[in-house]
C-alpha cells in the first residue's frame, strides 16, 4: 500500500517521467494496480486548473483509477457540528431526532469512509494488487483510508501498541495538520476555514469495528475517548503542530523538549490495563466490517457523553475484567 498527494500534472498535462518509472518498479510485469483517489472525477479535473489532476491513463498503464469522493472539509465540520447541536437536545421527540440525525449527514461519512477503506483492503487482500491512495495534499482522507484499510488488514495493527504505531506513522508522522483541522471543537462560534475533525472521524470508524467485532480489538473504547480529547485539547506534545518539521525544528514550538509523549503516558504499567478491552482474543483474520445502514451506529460513548453519565457501563466493564483477571 502507498499514499501520496496528487499528482501535479495542470492544465498542461504535465508528465513525470521520475514519477512514472517509481511506480512501474512497484509491479511486475504483467501485474495491475489500483489508484483510489479520494475525490471526485469531477474535483479531480477541477485541479488541474491549479496544478493539481490524476494520472493520464496512458502514462500509467498498469494502474486502473478509481474515485471514491470523501469529505474533508468545510461540510465535514457542518456535519459533526450539526451531530453535536442535535445530541445534545435533550428537548426534542423522536421523529425530530432522527431527522436531525439523518440531515447532519455525520454516520454517511463513516459509511463512506469504511466502503473506501474495505475497497483498498480488498484490493491488496483478494485480488493481491498493489494500492496507492491519494486524495489532494495526501494528509487528511489519503490518511483515513490507509489507516483504516491496515487496521482492518493486519491484526497487529489491532493491538494496543501496533494501534499507537499506527497513529504514529499514518497521521503524525505522515503529516496531517493537527493543529489547523482540531483548532476549534463542535461547540466553538468560530468558523475556520481548515477546521475538519479527520482524525475524529477515523476514531469514530474504528469504534465501527470495535463494536462489530468486540474480541478482535485489544484497546478499548476509551483509548478513543482519550485520543479524541488530546487531539483538541492535551498536556501532551503528541498531536501539536501542523507536521513533523514544525515539531521537531519549530523555533517557537519546540515540541520535544518541551513537552511530554502521551505514548509515555498511556504506556505506563497502572494506565495501560485501564485501555485494553478485557474480551480480547487474537484474530490473525482480516475483519470485514458491514456497511450496511443499520449496521453503523451512532458512537453514544462519545457524543452522549455530556448528558448521559457512563458510570454504569463503566462498572460493567469493571467487573468483566475482574471476572478475566480471576480466571
Amino acid at each position: 500500500m502507498l499514499r501520496s498527494s496528487q499528482p501535479l500534472t495542470g492544465p498542461n498535462r504535465k508528465r513525470c517521467r521520475e514519477d512514472e518509472m517509481l511506480l512501474g518498479t512497484v509491479l511486475d510485469e504483467g501485474e495491475r494496480g489500483f489508484i483510489i483517489d479520494t475525490r471526485s472525477a469531477q474535483a479531480a479535473k477541477q485541479a488541474r486548473m491549479t496544478g493539481g489532476g490524476t494520472e493520464p491513463k496512458s502514462s500509467y498503464p498498469q494502474w486502473k483509477r478509481l474515485h471514491r469522493p470523501l469529505e474533508r472539509g468545510r461540510p465535514l465540520q457542518e456535519s459533526f457540528i450539526k451531530l453535536v447541536e442535535a445530541c445534545n437536545d435533550t428537548s426534542i421527540n423522536m421523529d425530530r431526532w432522527l431527522s436531525r440525525l439523518e440531515s447532519s449527514r455525520w454516520l454517511s461519512h463513516v459509511k463512506a469512509a469504511l466502503s473506501t477503506a474495505c475497497l483498498a483492503a480488498q484490493c491488496m487482500d483478494r485480488e493481491e494488487a498493489s494500492v496507492l491512495v491519494h486524495g489532494a495534499e495526501g494528509t487528511d482522507t489519503t490518511l483515513l483510508v490507509t489507516a483504516l484499510a491496515q487496521v482492518i488488514l493486519d491484526p497487529s495493527c489491532r493491538t494496543l501498541g501496533g494501534f499507537q504505531g499506527l497513529l504514529e506513522r499514518e497521521w503524525i508522522e505522515a503529516g496531517h495538520p493537527f493543529h489547523l483541522r482540531c483548532a476549534r471543537s463542535a461547540y466553538s462560534h468560530a468558523r475556520l476555514k481548515q477546521e475538519a475533525p479527520l482524525f475524529l472521524l477515523f476514531l469514530d470508524c474504528v469504534w465501527q469495528l470495535s463494536h462489530q467485532f468486540p474480541f478482535s480489538l485489544e484497546f478499548s473504547e476509551r483509548l478513543l475517548l482519550t485520543l479524541f480529547d488530546n487531539a483538541y485539547a492535551s498536556a501532551y506534545g503528541t498531536f501539536l503542530c501542523n507536521n513533523e518539521k514544525e515539531r521537531r525544528v519549530g523555533c517557537l514550538c519546540k515540541v520535544k523538549e518541551s513537552t511530554h509523549s502521551l505514548w509515555a503516558w498511556l504506556n505506563q504499567p497502572g494506565e495501560k490495563k485501564k485501555y485494553l478491552n478485557p474480551l480480547y482474543s487474537h484474530n490473525a483474520l482480516v475483519i470485514w466490517p458491514s456497511v450496511e445502514p443499520q449496521s453503523i451506529q451512532l458512537w453514544q460513548g462519545l457524543f452522549f457523553r455530556w448528558i448521559r453519565s457512563s458510570q454504569h457501563l463503566d462498572e460493567a466493564w469493571a467487573e468483566i475484567q475482574q471476572l478475566v483477571d480471576a480466571n
